[in-house]
């Protein structure tokens, strides 16, 4: 079965439940006596259900491979051997970039982070905040 983004009702509606802010479009059961998505009525959003799960083959897998192990600290991806796939935690963009420069080093694969794409971004920036700096200080 097709699975869907599964929102709460309303959610495009009211600004506190998610019309134009992503983050707080989140599913929540309906429960009310007389409400139509509970009631399953035809034109209303699709609810939560058996049927709408992952397939088991896939389930887990981020593009088709299984990921080795979670990194939450810059010690851990050094402790890794090389040619692994791995996911990272949640990182400040510093670290972030550390990570990559090892990963890249390594030859290790981050499933949830484009290695190029992040490094090549953060090449450009110093540049610019030092040009930034130079032309105040001659102000």
């Amino acid at each position: 079965m097709k699975k869907g983004k599964f929102l709460r009702r309303n959610t495009t509606q009211y600004l506190r439940l998610g019309k134009k802010r992503k983050k707080l479009q989140k599913w929540q059961k309906p429960k009310g006596r007389d409400n139509k998505m509970r009631l399953k009525f035809k034109g209303y959003p699709k609810t939560v259900s058996i049927g709408y799960g992952t397939d088991k083959r896939i389930r887990g897998k981020i593009g088709g491979e299984i990921p080795a192990k979670v990194i939450r600290s810059i010690n851990e991806i050094k402790n890794l051997k090389n040619n692994e796939k791995i996911l990272i935690g949640r990182f400040g963009s510093k670290k972030k970039i550390e990570i990559a420069k090892i990963a890249k080093e390594k030859h290790i694969d981050i499933l949830n982070l484009n290695i190029n794409k992040l490094l090549k971004k953060f090449e450009k920036q110093p540049k610019e905040k030092n040009k930034e700096k130079k032309n105040e200080s001659e102000k």
